[in-house]
C-alpha cells in the first residue's frame, strides 16, 4: 500500500518512516517543510538516517532513498496546496498519517500565526487532497493539551474538551472538529490520535527530555515550573509507533451515530513526577541535576494521564516500556550524538 507521512523530518515522523518501510509491501513518501523551529541539522540528521542526503534535497522537488527501495522524500509545506495537489496526484495514495505541525505550547504564546498557518490552513489542504483523491484511511496527530482545563483524572476520550489552556490546543482541537466535519460530509474515515508526551532517541530539543539531558550534561542549570509539582504522561517512542502502525488498517466504521471518525488516547497511562523523571535521567548520566524551581507557567497544565483502554481494546496493545528502560534507551542515544 501507498502511504504519505507528513512531517517525516519530525521526531515521530522519522521513527514511524523506519517502522513503515521495514514492510517492503508498503511504498512510504514522506514530506516536510524542514523549518527552523528548532535546529534543522537535527531534522536532517534523521532524514539522512533514512538515506535522504541533505545535499539532495530541494524545494518542492521528491527524491528516492539511498537505503529503502521503497521510501521517497520531498521538502514539501501544507500551505502549498498546488504542490500537494500534484504529489497526491502522482503517487495515489491509499493512505495519509499527517504528523506535520507547528508544536509546543509556550512558542504559541510568541507566535499564533505560525499555529495557523500549519495547524489549520496545512490540515485544511491535507483534508481536501484526503477527500479529492479517495484515502481509505486519514490518520492525524491531536494532543493531550486539548484536555486543557479539565480535571477529571485520567484522561478519557469522551470527556468534554472545550477549554483549552494553549493556543496550541485550540488548534488541535480544531483538527478534530474539521476531521469530523470532512468524514461526516465526504465519508472520509479519520482517526485522531491524542499524544501523551512522547520520549526517545531522535526527540526534539525543545523538549523535557532533551533540555533535561543536555542542562545536566553541561552543568546548567534546569528550570522546573510550579516548583515541580507536575505530573506527565512519558510515553516512550516505539510503543506510539507500535500503536500507529497497528490502527492504520482499522479504518472505523460508520454507524447511524457517528461518521467515519474515531478518537485515540496513545500514553503510557503511568504519569510520572517531572522530579521523578529527572531523577531517573541523572541515574543514567551519573551526573547530578541543579534545579532552579519557577511557578506555574501560563498556557501549562498541571497533569496529563491517558486512559488507554478504548485503545487497547481496539488494537490489542498497550504501551509496554517502563520508564528505566526508556531513559536508559534514551541517554544511550543522546551520549552516542554528544560525543560525534
Amino acid at each position: 500500500m501507498k502511504i504519505l507521512v507528513t512531517g517525516s523530518a519530525g521526531f515521530i515522523g522519522f521513527h514511524l518512516v523506519k517502522a513503515l518501510v521495514e514492510n517492503k509491501e508498503n511504498f512510504v513518501v514522506g514530506i516536510d517543510n524542514i523549518n527552523d523551529y528548532y535546529d534543522v541539522n537535527l531534522k536532517y540528521g534523521r532524514l539522512s538516517e533514512c538515506g535522504i542526503g541533505k545535499e539532495d534535497i530541494t524545494e518542492n522537488e521528491v527524491v528516492h532513498s539511498s537505503f529503502y527501495c521503497n521510501y521517497d522524500f520531498g521538502k514539501i509545506d501544507l500551505t502549498d496546496f498546488i504542490q500537494l495537489g500534484v504529489l497526491f496526484k502522482k503517487y495515489q495514495f491509499d493512505y495519509v498519517i499527517n504528523l506535520a505541525a507547528q508544536a509546543g505550547v509556550r512558542y504559541s504564546l510568541e507566535n499564533p500565526h505560525a499555529y495557523i498557518n500549519s495547524n489549520i490552513l496545512g490540515f485544511v489542504n491535507i483534508l481536501e487532497c484526503c477527500r479529492h483523491n479517495n484515502i481509505k484511511h486519514l490518520i492525524y496527530a491531536s494532543s493531550s493539551s486539548v484536555y486543557g482545563l479539565n480535571n477529571k483524572i485520567p484522561f478519557k476520550e469522551s470527556a468534554t474538551v472545550d477549554n483549552p489552556a494553549s493556543f496550541y490546543a485550540a488548534t488541535k482541537k480544531s483538527n478534530e472538529l474539521m476531521a469530523h466535519s470532512y468524514s461526516h460530509l465526504f465519508n472520509l474515515p479519520s482517526t485522531g490520535i491524542r499524544l501523551f508526551t512522547v520520549y526517545g532517541a531522535w526527540g526534539r530539543p525543545d523538549m523535557a527530555p532533551m533540555i533535561f539531558a543536555r542542562s545536566i550534561r553541561e552543568g546548567r542549570t534546569i528550570k522546573v515550573f510550579n516548583n515541580g509539582d507536575m505530573l506527565r504522561d512519558f510515553t516512550y517512542i516505539d510503543d506510539v509507533i507500535k500503536s500507529i502502525v497497528l490502527l492504520l488498517d482499522k479504518t472505523p466504521d460508520k454507524n447511524s451515530d457517528s461518521a467515519f471518525y474515531q478518537i485515540f488516547n496513545i500514553g503510557n497511562s503511568k504519569p510520572v513526577n517531572l522530579l521523578q523523571f529527572i531523577e531517573a535521567i541523572e541515574y543514567e548520566m551519573q551526573k547530578d541535576a541543579h534545579l532552579e524551581m519557577y511557578p506555574f507557567q501560563s498556557g501549562d497544565v498541571k497533569e496529563t494521564y491517558a486512559d488507554i483502554s478504548k485503545l487497547t481494546r481496539y488494537i490489542h496493545y498497550k504501551p509496554k516500556t517502563v520508564l528505566p528502560e526508556g531513559i536508559k534507551s534514551f541517554i544511550e542515544w543522546f551520549n552516542s550524538m554528544e560525543n560525534q
